[in-house]
Parts: C-alpha cells; sequence; structure tokens
C-alpha cells in the first residue's frame, strides 16, 4: 500500500483535500457517507460508514455482521490531517513597490527558514455565492502553477543569516505574487482560477493556505526513505485509514473498528472540528443509539473501549544526538513509537502500551520508546484531548521521523509499511480487561 500512501500525499494540498481524499477512498469501498445532523435511527450491520464536520474533519467505522451488545467495544484510530503552514489573511494583497506580495500569518509551529527560496502555491477552500439563486457554496481550490516564492535576503545585505537569525512573520514571510497590476482583484483572479464568471459569482470568504509544489520522493541508496511535505500527520493518517478499510473488509471479534482524522491539531484542537470538540463524542453515542444500547451498555461498552492516538515521533537526529533523552534510542526504520510523558501530554502508560507491545509481538512488529528529555517540554497531541471529551484507555503513537514542522519531512519505508501492519491487527483485535489482566486474543498478561 505505499504506492497508495504516496499517491495520496502528493495530491494532499490542504487538510480539505485530504478529508476529500480519505471520502473518495471510502467510497470506493463500498462506505456510505451520512449526514452528522440526519444520523440514521438505525445503521446495517456489516455496512461502513463515514462523516464529515467542516469539511475539514472525518469519522468512518463499519459495524459487524454479528454484532452483540454484549461484550462489544471500540477499536479507535485518532490521526490528524492539518499541518504547520502559513494561513492567508482575509485581504492578503498588499504593494511593495512594483510588486504584489500576500498578506500571510503562520498556522502551527512551522519551521520559518524551510518556507523560503521554496515553489510555493496556494491551496485550501473557499464560499462562493452564487447571485442567481443566492445559495452559497465550499469549493475547493489547488492553484497548480508556480505561483509564489519567499525570498531570503542575500548574505550580502545580511551578514548574521547563518548565526541564527530570528524571522519575523509580519516582514519576512510575505510571499511575491506578481508585478502590481492597476486595477487587480484577487477574489477576481481567485474566480479566474475557478473557472467561474465574476457577474454570476461573488467570493464571500476563504481558508487558503501555502503549500509547497514538490511532490513525495523515494531517496537513499536504496531508496529506503521517503520526503514529502505533510508527513506530520499524514503519513499516520493514511496508514490508518488505509489499513481501516482493508481490516473492516472481514471482522471476526465482536469490536467496532472506528478511524477519525481530525483538523486543527496543530493549533491547540479548540475547535468544533478539532480533538477538544464534542465530534467523536456525539458519533460514538450515535452509533450506539441507532444499534438501541441502553445507558449501562453504552458505560460498559466505553469502558472498554481503546483509543490509539497515531502522531508522527521525533526519531534521534544523527547530527544532534545530544537532543535525545538518553534512554529514548530512536531511529528510523526500528519500528513504530510508543510515546510516553510524566505530565500526560502523551496518554501512553503501562497499561495501554502493555497492549500495544503485546499486539506488536504478536505479529513479529518491531516498536520503539519515545521520552522527552527531562529539560525539554514536548508537544502535545490527540489522546489526552480526545479523553477530555470522551474518556478510554489510550495509548500514543507514532511514526520516527526528522525535520518535524519542516516545509520538507523524512521519513523511512520501512516503518510506514511497519505502522500499516500494526494497525491492521490494531483494528480487528479484541482486547479484553479485567480487574487485574487483559488478554489480547489468545495472549493473556496479568498485572498487579
Amino acid at each position: 500500500m505505499l504506492d497508495k500512501v504516496l499517491k495520496l500525499l502528493s495530491s494532499s494540498h490542504s487538510c480539505f483535500h485530504a478529508v476529500r481524499n480519505m471520502k473518495d477512498e471510502l467510497l470506493k469501498n463500498g462506505f456510505i457517507q451520512i449526514d452528522e445532523n440526519d444520523f440514521p435511527d438505525e445503521i446495517k450491520k456489516g455496512q461502513g460508514y463515514f462523516l464529515t464536520r467542516n469539511l475539514s474533519s472525518i469519522i468512518a467505522f463499519k459495524v459487524p455482521e454479528n454484532v452483540s451488545l454484549n461484550d462489544l467495544s471500540f477499536n479507535i484510530c485518532a490521526t490528524h490531517n492539518d499541518s504547520p503552514t502559513f494561513k492567508l489573511k482575509p485581504q492578503p494583497l498588499i504593494e511593495s513597490d512594483n510588486l504584489f506580495l500576500l498578506e500571510v500569518e503562520p498556522y502551527g509551529g512551522a519551521i520559518f527558514s524551510s518556507w523560503l527560496d521554496k515553489c510555493l502555491t496556494i491551496a485550501g477552500r473557499v464560499q462562493i455565492l452564487n447571485k442567481t439563486n443566492g445559495t452559497v457554496e465550499s469549493r475547493l481550490l489547488h492553484i497548480d502553477e508556480d505561483l509564489l516564492d519567499i525570498p531570503n535576503v542575500a548574505i550580502h545585505l545580511n551578514r548574521e543569516i547563518n548565526h541564527g537569525y530570528i524571522y519575523n512573520p509580519s516582514t519576512d514571510l510575505r510571499p511575491v505574487f506578481g508585478m502590481k497590476e492597476e486595477g487587480f482583484s484577487f477574489s477576481s483572479y481567485i474566480l479566474k482560477k475557478l473557472s467561474l464568471d465574476e457577474s454570476e459569482y461573488e467570493l464571500l470568504s476563504h481558508d487558503l493556505f501555502l503549500t509547497n509544489r514538490e511532490k513525495p520522493h523515494l531517496l537513499g541508496k536504496e531508496k529506503e526513505f521517503l520526503t514529502s511535505m505533510r508527513l506530520d500527520d499524514l503519513s499516520s493518517a493514511y496508514c490508518s485509514l488505509l489499513s481501516f478499510i482493508e481490516a473492516s473488509k472481514d471482522l471476526k471479534e465482536n469490536v467496532i473498528p472506528l478511524f477519525v482524522s481530525f483538523d486543527n491539531e496543530e493549533v491547540g484542537s479548540l475547535t468544533r472540528q478539532g480533538a477538544h470538540s464534542t465530534f467523536l463524542k456525539d458519533c460514538l453515542e450515535n452509533i450506539l443509539f441507532s444499534l438501541k444500547a441502553n445507558e449501562k451498555d453504552r458505560r460498559n461498552i466505553l469502558a472498554d473501549s481503546f483509543l490509539l492516538s497515531v502522531d508522527n515521533a521525533h526519531s534521534r537526529h544523527p547530527n544532534h544526538p545530544e537532543l535525545s533523552a538518553k534512554t529514548s534510542d530512536v531511529k528510523l526504520g526500528c519500528g513504530i513509537v510508543i510515546k510516553y510523558n510524566a505530565n500526560q501530554s502523551y496518554t501512553s502508560d503501562s497499561l495501554s502500551s502493555a497492549v500495544i507491545k503485546m499486539l506488536c509481538m504478536k505479529n513479529s512488529l518491531p516498536y520503539q520508546e519515545y521520552t522527552n528529555r527531562s529539560d525539554m517540554r514536548g508537544g502535545s497531541t490527540l489522546g489526552n484531548i480526545s479523553n477530555s471529551e470522551v474518556s478510554l484507555l489510550s495509548c500514543d503513537i507514532g511514526i520516527p521521523q526528522l525535520a518535524m514542522h519542516s516545509n520538507y519531512e523524512l521519513l523511512s519505508v520501512k516503518d510506514v509499511q511497519d505502522m500499516l501492519k500494526l494497525l491492521f491487527f490494531y483494528y480487528q483485535s479484541k482486547v479484553e480487561r479485567e480487574e487485574d489482566y487483559f488478554r489480547l486474543k489468545d495472549c493473556t498478561l496479568h498485572h498487579d
């Protein structure tokens, strides 16, 4: 499925395009789209479904043919589809001498320097008014052209450029858009790129972002590495989606596999489509309602369920091993990473991580363990944020990578393949828990 991951990455120009790609894959595999505002009172057993929120977050699930409310649980895999970039302001066109520039602001924690002197373009979503019937519709936009460049200041004019220069987003990071032109309208330009007549349509608003024109590539002496924009977290999101689709074809256990990809993780998830929203909770409650589960059933089912938060992890940097904890020897190509944090920015604990370790051991898959250096703060992710809305046993894992939050990131092909395998087995597994032990199919692990 590596070729499929590469193909999906190459057309993931924004979070909206990523969700469109996910929808297309689900539809091709027989899943039915449902409206969040009109969730069916009864869902068909053996049928897969999906729903979206804001066109930028998506949930898919499948109920087994032989589902029983007794001993039922969810196997949930949470990912995110947004990445650090720059967002265009509502009125982005500005003039500088005889040039047009675009006013942007940072979205998430991007490595600013990685965006300069690159061939860029614009992608995202726009809201279009149809003047004839008064309706407003959302349309995706990707200007498939070499359009923009954020130029560095020449070293002759900034002798400190290689000595820790601090980029100012308000002055240093505005992309060059074109030569100044009398009477030019950015709204008219966007309508033209959408092949819409300005006399019939009006651009009302937009969520537009800068995106790299560089395609994903395999590199290395044996083509053992994958490099691409937005690997964090689309590499894990697409592994999760493709594994979910494959695993859903033959469900053997009394488990409902559920895939979710949230927007806005990079900016804190505090949106109606983020992990801190009720999107996942609402969907779980609707599924259980449609299965005629009573209140006690619902509590028991959620108590037995598992949330796997899949968001990429830091590999030890080959040029800066001192930045990693002495006991966190995470390497590219050595397996998926289980992530820990004493303050629970990652939700993994001894119990939840043991589930994943047993799953890896049963299927002969390597795993690694990561913690931040004790004097360095790491990022947060989806598990603990989702648990603020619906409390589930949860573990944080990820594909190890280099250059996280750069314009172009790097990871190992083998780790992608291992993640695909692990998530396939995860979606089909049944975790049975009692007070002092859990069982993973025919494997039993006791704990005090």
